[in-house]
């Protein structure tokens, strides 16, 4: 499944309503907020990684991974009408994959969006 471009976020009101009253949790490499949206029909992410991060093309390959993290283990989200923004802390572009989907996967269940073991939360 790709993530197609209409399930983008690419409103700063969008971002800035994710930020004010959606909830989030921080990782070492990653933070990811969430907020429910019973009139969004699909889940809409948004990845944010700014210069701290390093070039752009590190920051193009945190995108990449980020964007893959999410695609990978959506399905297994709850319910996938919500807002979800992952922000690139400045560790991440010297990340490999493996830990960027950990840390992302970490945050992903201390916000209950996916259970220990891989399967949605009731």
């Amino acid at each position: 499944m790709r993530l197609p471009r209409s399930h983008s976020m690419t409103k700063r009101a969008e971002f800035l309503r994710v930020k004010q009253t959606g909830r989030a949790k921080a990782g070492r490499f990653v933070v990811v907020s969430t907020l429910e949206d019973a009139s969004l029909g699909h889940l809409t992410t948004g990845f944010i990684t700014t210069r701290r991060i390093g070039k752009a093309h590190d920051r193009n390959r945190v995108r990449r991974r980020l964007r893959e993290v999410v695609r990978a283990h959506a399905p297994a989200f709850a319910d996938l009408r919500r807002y979800l923004v992952t922000i690139a802390r400045p560790g991440a572009a010297q990340a490999d994959f493996a830990q960027l989907e950990a840390d992302w996967l970490k945050q992903a269940r201390r916000l209950g969006l996916i259970s220990r073991s891989g399967e949605p939360q009731p």
